[in-house]
């Protein structure tokens, strides 16, 4: 009767069972490598020892735990671990924490002298604290990772509208034109054509060239007479009865301004 042996496959290549190594394999000496976790520093690790091995952080039993310490630091330096100096310096500590503890107290000295550990202890609560809040930090979502801000882009044209002026307004600012001409009155006997068309005429190409001209800069008080004044009033009010211009102001009692009617 013949019996098989079933060998297990130590591997597959191409899709078939490798149940031997080849003799001719050449494996490199860093092929197989332990990576131990990664710390953020000597209180990370010393911190990670005691919650593996469910030690009271108030009550550290310093020899195990400076013997597991020490294996991890041997085991970095065995893989060719970069150590940075901070790792070393907690080895320092630890083995003084440990060698303050095995050393005989006095009586006296058993209530005065603090625990060698809680400089040690405060340092490891902190650290958690810290190392808790930054966990929860990094859970809560982040903008432009985990959420977006909302955006919304639209354009609004806004068309500004003036006040329409009143008649009693145009009338007020007119009589502060001829207040101000009397100061400047010249008793001259001279004789003038003086045409309410033509006025109109120059009032329209000077709004062609500005968009808003003030009320009483159409009004040359100093040296005109008080005649011209009146024909130019009178092309103001023809414009604006032909609606050839518009007498906008902004508030009341505010300058006036006349500009070309748009239809």
């Amino acid at each position: 009767m013949n019996q098989e042996v079933q060998i297990a496959a130590i591997g597959k290549i191409h899709g078939e069972n490798i149940e031997v190594l080849p003799q001719d394999l050449y494996i490199p000496p860093d092929a197989l490598e332990i990576y131990l976790e990664a710390f953020e520093g000597p209180l990370d690790l010393l911190l990670y020892l005691i919650r593996k091995h469910n030690l009271d952080i108030l009550d550290i039993p310093m020899a195990a735990l400076t013997i597991q310490y020490m294996d991890y630091v041997e085991k970095m330096k065995e893989i060719k671990l970069e150590l940075a100096a901070d790792y070393l310096l907690m080895s320092a500590v630890l083995i003084e924490i440990k060698s303050r503890m095995l050393l005989p107290k006095r009586a006296a000295e058993v209530d005065t002298e603090q625990d060698p550990r809680a400089e040690l202890v405060r340092r490891l609560m902190e650290y958690e604290l810290i190392k808790i809040a930054s966990e929860k930090l990094t859970q809560m979502p982040q903008v432009g990772v985990d959420l977006y801000v909302a955006n919304a882009y639209f354009e609004k044209i806004t068309e500004i509208t003036y006040p329409d002026v009143s008649s009693d307004e145009i009338f007020s600012a007119w009589k502060n034109i001829l207040n101000r001409a009397k100061h400047f009155e010249v008793h001259k006997v001279a004789r003038n054509e003086l045409s309410v068309r033509e006025h109109m005429t120059m009032i329209l190409r000077k709004l062609q060239k500005e968009e808003f001209v003030e009320f009483s800069s159409l009004f040359n008080v100093a040296e005109d007479r008080v005649q011209k004044l009146v024909v130019c009033f009178l092309a103001i009010l023809e414009l604006a009865r032909e609606r050839l211009i518009k007498i906008t102001q902004q508030e009341s009692f505010s300058p006036i301004y006349i500009k070309l009617q748009i239809n």
